[in-house]
């Protein structure tokens, strides 16, 4: 028989199972890490562990986050985070580190689990695979599929929904959106610009799946013309504005709308661009998803609220 393989929705998942069975239902919406940090070793992702150290602030600079095994105790390890980080940062690099924990600690990558602010927070597709695997893992274990959709589905959806959500789920703005982009039925995609320039760009199954992709025109990518992206006079727009689909996306027909948010961080150097389209069909005969964003049909799945039998 095949061994089932562990991807990171799966091994959130089953944390979050064994954390109701603990508690003896639903969680709060906040997810305790430290009581997942303390029951890890007994459960069968801690075999040949003992125990995981509490947290700490890394003594060296430069780091967002680490996962280190004790070099005296092989089943002692331990957690680092950047002290200066705000408090839903620390939560999100912690969660990381217990993914890669879960994940990745019987095949360490060479310098270890030492891992900087892009790796851990830009969710670009250009990351190495164990980041974003245990990128996925954290925002699957701070914001559990299930619960998360009972948030979101059928309701209207716009940045003051969203924001309100990341303080709920004691999370920044941007992982709550990218989290967001992961659940949502809807075709729907999250830019990122950094200093004027295209840092990432995270597309829903279903703007995978319609080929719905922001125009490429220069390397960098800059905002595109005709775009709340691109007008420097508009820091917020929080309710969205509506405009032709094809100003962003190369493959969408001239009828086609989408609406446009915009999020402008306080240093102005960072910007997100949060676009929902218009629903169209699935283009089946486009493969090129096949070499971009990756979804897993098993948090589609629970993300709508169904659980397999076990």
């Amino acid at each position: 028989m095949t061994a089932e393989v562990l991807t990171p929705p799966k091994a959130a998942y089953n944390i979050i199972k064994w954390m109701r069975a603990y508690l003896g239902g639903e969680m709060p919406l906040v997810t305790d890490l430290e009581l997942i940090r303390q029951m890890l070793p007994s459960t069968p992702y801690g075999k040949g562990v003992k125990e995981i150290k509490p947290p700490a602030p890394a003594p060296w600079f430069g780091c967002e986050g680490a996962l280190v095994r004790n070099p005296d105790d092989a089943a002692e390890w331990g957690i680092f985070y950047n002290g200066s980080a705000r408090q839903e940062r620390r939560r999100f690099t912690i969660a990381h580190e217990l993914g890669h924990f879960v994940l990745h600690r019987d095949q360490p990558p060479e310098g270890g689990f030492n891992c900087d602010k892009s790796s851990v927070y830009s969710g670009s597709d250009t990351m190495a695979v164990i980041e974003r695997e245990a990128n996925v893992f954290a925002s699957n274990l701070l914001m559990p599929g299930d619960v998360f959709g009972k948030c979101i589905n059928g309701s209207h959806v716009d940045l003051h929904l969203l924001s309100g959500l990341a303080k709920q789920f004691d999370v920044s703005f941007e992982a709550l959106c990218i989290r967001f982009i992961q659940h949502t039925s809807q075709r729907a995609i999250l830019v990122c610009w950094d200093n004027g320039y295209l840092d990432y760009e995270s597309r829903s199954r279903a703007a995978v799946m319609t080929r719905a992709r922001v125009r490429r025109t220069d390397d960098p990518q800059e905002p595109l013309p005709n775009t709340v992206a691109a007008d420097t006079s508009v820091a917020q727009e929080w309710d969205g504005i509506t405009l032709s689909a094809a100003a962003w996306c190369a493959e969408e027909a001239p009828y086609m709308k989408l609406t446009e948010f915009k999020h402008t961080y306080s240093e102005r150097d960072r910007v997100l661009s949060l676009l929902l389209l218009e629903s169209a069909e699935p283009r089946p005969w486009d493969r090129s998803w096949q070499d971009g964003d990756s979804f897993d049909s098993y948090d589609q799945f629970i993300t709508n609220g169904q659980y397999p039998s076990r």
